[in-house]
């Protein structure tokens, strides 16, 4: 398939610049331009603007972006389905996860799946809840390990319930009790991961009616238990994500307990890929487990 100028559109979207997607595709920019060119041409209108900083997408160019991933992806799918013929020796997959299930839980996946499909190419993307599901929904990852969510578009594989936990300092006045009430977060120092966008914590708290004092907003989880090791507040995290970090603070069960449920999405499992299939089924073979 003459998919050229459909990969060139693609890499020039996603690096920002013909230079940038040359080097990714082994072209010269001016080869990239020329690719651009033809699609454009043949399409009767123009994809991207282009300016000294690089290039962005015209609001054509927007519609046809999900267009041209699904062709592409469609084309990796009938690769895949003829490698697999031959005893799937080739391809690629892009996983989608959260840090907390691409620290813990994939890694032993990724592992045992090499072993078997050396060949298979794999990328991971981490992000929250939105940037993954963003990802799977516009056929950037083949596969998404997130948190459930009522009606979300996909198939869906349940894999564990994960407990929410209560972060504490080991001064807080509660630090010692069983488990800590989850409306007294409203008289907290709340420190909200994500940068506020978590969310598993945002839905946990309008579930339960509470709009705690936001003290600090952090990107990455483990700042948010560094502030908390140093008394200037508490959160609200599911339980893997709290794993292998080595600070000094009080996790204990909220009250009434809360949990979220993590598992896998696909946009459709029948229609997926040779390699998402055999990822899908290591997976929860080992997970599971």
């Amino acid at each position: 398939m003459e998919n050229s100028k459909y990969k060139a559109f693609l890499a020039s979207v996603e690096a920002g610049s013909f230079t940038k997607a040359s080097k990714k595709l082994n072209y010269t920019p001016s080869g990239i331009s020329q690719l651009i060119n033809a699609l454009e041409q043949e399409l009767e209108f123009k994809l991207l603007l282009r300016n000294k900083k690089g290039v962005k997408l015209t609001s054509n160019g927007k519609i046809i972006l999900p267009v041209i991933r699904n062709i592409l992806k469609q084309e990796e799918y009938l690769n895949q389905l003829s490698s697999e013929i031959n005893g799937l020796s080739t391809g690629s997959l892009t996983i989608a996860a959260y840090s907390s299930v691409s620290t813990h839980w994939l890694p032993s996946v990724i592992k045992e799946f090499k072993e078997h499909y050396p060949n298979i190419e794999l990328h991971l993307m981490e992000g929250i809840r939105q940037e993954v599901d963003k990802w799977l929904s516009e056929n950037r990852a083949d596969i998404a390990f997130l948190s459930y969510k009522e009606s979300m578009p996909y198939e869906w594989i349940p894999i564990a319930e994960d407990p929410m936990l209560a972060i504490l300092p080991l001064t807080h006045p509660l630090a010692n009790a069983d488990s800590y009430p989850i409306l007294n977060c409203q008289n907290e120092k709340f420190i909200m991961p994500a940068l506020g966008m978590d969310d598993d914590v945002i839905k946990l708290l309008k579930q339960n009616n509470i709009s705690p004092y936001i003290a600090f907003s952090t990107l990455e989880n483990f700042a948010t238990l560094t502030l908390i090791e140093q008394g200037l507040g508490m959160s609200i995290m599911n339980e893997l994500i709290t794993k292998r970090w080595d600070c000094n603070v009080k996790k204990m069960p909220l009250d009434p307990p809360q949990h979220i449920t993590l598992g896998i999405a696909v946009h459709s499992l029948k229609n997926s890929s040779p390699a998402t299939k055999k990822f899908i089924d290591l997976a929860i073979n080992i997970l599971k487990k």
